[in-house]
Parts: C-alpha cells; sequence; structure tokens
C-alpha cells in the first residue's frame, strides 16, 4: 500500500490518529470531553502519548446517532481545533459539513476526514478538491439511524472495494486529486462483527484501491462482542488492549494509519512492527 499523502509526513511506520470526540453521546467516552477545555486537554494527553494527528469531531456517528448541524457542530468543535492547531498540532476535521472543513481549515486543522466518502454532501470534496488538504474517504452505505439495515454482502472485501472505488472516482471527478486521498473500510459502518473480522483479515486487498488505508477499529462493539464475559460484552473503556492488537496486525499487513481513542498502546506498537520490518529479507 502506497504511503504517500500531500501534505502529511511520510513516515516509516503507520500513523497514530488520536480520537477527540467533542460530543455528549459518543459511544466511546460517554460526553467525557464535550466541554471545550476537557477536548483541548485531552488532546494535547494525545499528542504527548505520541499522536501523530488528532482528529477533532463534533457529531457522534455511532448506530443510531441523530445528525447535528452544522453551527451546533462548530460551536462545540471551534474552540478545540483552533487551540490544538495554535499548539502546533496538525489537526483532522472530523465532519460530513463543508461549512464545518472551511471554518475549521481556516482555524488551523490541516486534513478532512469524512465518514461519509462524500456522499452525505457533494459540496465537501468540491471544497476539499479547491483547498488541497489530505481527504480521508470512507466506506459508507447511510447515515447512523439507517446504517446499520444495510449490513447485507456476498462478499464484503469485494463489495467494500468496488464501492470505495465509485466513491474515489467521484470525488475524484470532483476535483479531489489522488495524493489528497486515504481510504478508510469504515469498521462498523453498515456491517456486523463477521464483517469487521473479515475486512481485517484480508485488509492487503484494499492495495489495489492504489490509496494508502486508515483503520478505525477502536473500543468498537465487535471487540466487546469477542471480548464478552458471561454473555456481556467487554465495557468500552476496556477494549484498548484489544485495539492495540488490531493497529500491530493492521500496522504489519501494510495499513497507512490507524484511527485509535488510547494512543499510547498504539504508538508503541507501530514502532514496535516497524523495527520488525526493517529487519526483515526484502
Amino acid at each position: 500500500m502506497t504511503s504517500r499523502v500531500r501534505g502529511l509526513p511520510d513516515l516509516p511506520r503507520c500513523l497514530v490518529m488520536g480520537v477527540v470526540n467533542v460530543t455528549p453521546d459518543s459511544f466511546s467516552d460517554g460526553g467525557a470531553f464535550a466541554d471545550a477545555d476537557s477536548a483541548i486537554k485531552h488532546g494535547r494527553e494525545l499528542l504527548a502519548a505520541g499522536a501523530d494527528v488528532v482528529d477533532v469531531g463534533g457529531e457522534s456517528t455511532r448506530p443510531g446517532a441523530e445528525r447535528v448541524t452544522a453551527d451546533e457542530e462548530w460551536r462545540r468543535v471551534g474552540p478545540v481545533v483552533a487551540e490544538l492547531a495554535a499548539d502546533g498540532a496538525r489537526v483532522s476535521i472530523d465532519t460530513m459539513h463543508p461549512v464545518t472543513a472551511e471554518r475549521a481549515l481556516a482555524a488551523g486543522a490541516v486534513m478532512v476526514n469524512d465518514v461519509s466518502g462524500g456522499r452525505a454532501d457533494p459540496g465537501l470534496p468540491r471544497f476539499v478538491a479547491s483547498a488541497g488538504v489530505p481527504y480521508v474517504v470512507m466506506h459508507w452505505r447511510g447515515h447512523s439511524t439507517e446504517m446499520q439495515s444495510k449490513a447485507s454482502y456476498g462478499d464484503v472485501v469485494a463489495e467494500v472495494v468496488g464501492e470505495l472505488r465509485r466513491s474515489l472516482d467521484d470525488v475524484t471527478a470532483a476535483g479531489v486529486a489522488e495524493d489528497q486521498i486515504v481510504v478508510d473500510p469504515g469498521l462498523g459502518f453498515a456491517k456486523n462483527a463477521a464483517h469487521n473480522w473479515e475486512l481485517l483479515a484480508r485488509l492487503a486487498e484494499l492495495s489495489v484501491l492504489g490509496r494508502p488505508v486508515l483503520v478505525g477499529a477502536s473500543r468498537k462493539s465487535f471487540l466487546g462482542t469477542l471480548l464478552a464475559d458471561g454473555g456481556r460484552p467487554r465495557g468500552v473503556r476496556d477494549r484498548d488492549d484489544a485495539t492495540t492488537a488490531i493497529t500491530a496486525l493492521a500496522a504489519a499487513a501494510g495499513a497507512w494509519g490507524v484511527r485509535v481513542h488510547d494512543v499510547r498502546g498504539s504508538a508503541d506498537a507501530v514502532r514496535v512492527v516497524a523495527a520488525m520490518r526493517a529487519v526483515q529479507p526484502s
């Protein structure tokens, strides 16, 4: 898989993206960082733990979550983006709203993470094209309120690759350059646990798309199910060790980056993988 993305460093290892959810209803942290001060503090902690990028979002995309307006999204994330960018952090804005992306880049963000892959609002890829910044295009079949009803596949990897290819065609037709694009298979988005595991096991097959691959498995429900005790899923905050294991496996499979809530374990894991690969026979 290629590792070159315009505007981001070409690291000799898998990149680690730390998640800053400025939302009252995130699945992963239950609104723990819903106010600007706590979110800024958390972002700084992620950077100190080894995050290469911090991904700031103000709209939950957990299954069943309702949309928020662009103005409310910006009210949540604006001070966080500006403060972390002023610290010198590489900030990614996690949004489907073009106006939020535009405001975030003006405030110092350097990357756009679009979970809809350009499908929620065609104005977003057009804006990204004009801005020339890195752009994460995720596999997506619908908004959070409906996506799990669309978790039906014959061959999940082949279908995700095909649908991502169509998204890439659409965003490049809107003017986005290929070297701006990172693809994300969208674990948990219109996918059940079996689909997620299949995508992870066959991650290398996404290389046919010719773009770097970002993996976002962190703390997701399929890990809680795997680690269930007495039929009860493992709690969200107790899934970080499993997330670190996914990071190591994804990095070894050639992933460009991982998006995680708890950075330190993954930052260590990607360095271990890089050290081993450096001494492996070519």
